[in-house]
């Protein structure tokens, strides 16, 4: 008889297994960064570059979102090499209008941070700015059906991350008025 093994997977080689994923795919903490410098900056006139980079990689440390952008790579990855049944194949490959899976898969993401990471989310998602304007191209031939939403999602869940940590502040420091 076969002995069975008991599943045990370490968080570590997810983690790793994300950025090793995203960086495959052409996309960086530095473009998702500028993504979240683009919804925050007229908020937040003093925030850095280097600051959004540290709330991308706070969102990106979390489980829930490394499950999310693999599973969503691996599912343009296998529409890139015609792997899946139809009609989800010419749905995928297509990124289909109808098709909101790919969204419903982003706001579990954006989900962690609350509802102003959903206004962030529809408002990247529409515009479409910086790296996303690559990933919904098609020009070089690379699905990005999920992945672009999944970007978008944790570019609009780090921007919320910064919105609320500068309320905290404010608040700590007395400069919003208890009521």
């Amino acid at each position: 008889m076969q002995e069975k093994t008991k599943y045990s997977l370490n968080s570590k080689a997810v983690a790793e297994a994300t950025e090793i994923w995203l960086t495959k795919r052409g996309v960086t903490k530095e473009a998702i960064a500028e993504l979240v410098y683009f919804l925050q900056k007229d908020y937040f006139p003093q925030l850095t570059q280097e600051e959004c980079i540290v709330n991308v990689e706070a969102v990106l440390s979390k489980r829930e979102v490394q499950n999310a952008v693999l599973t969503g790579i691996q599912l343009d990855m296998l529409a890139e090499e015609g792997k899946l049944l139809p009609p989800l194949q010419e749905m995928i490959q297509h990124d289909e209008g109808l098709y909101g899976c790919d969204e419903i898969l982003a706001l579990s993401i954006v989900n962690v941070y609350g509802s102003i990471g959903f206004t962030n989310f529809g408002y990247v998602d529409k515009l479409k700015p910086g790296i996303l304007v690559k990933l919904n191209s098609k020009a070089d031939g690379e699905i990005h059906t999920f992945l672009d939403d999944i970007v978008g999602a944790i570019a609009a869940s780090a921007a919320s991350r910064i919105a609320h940590r500068k309320q905290a502040e404010r608040e700590a420091s007395g400069d919003v008025p208890l009521r």
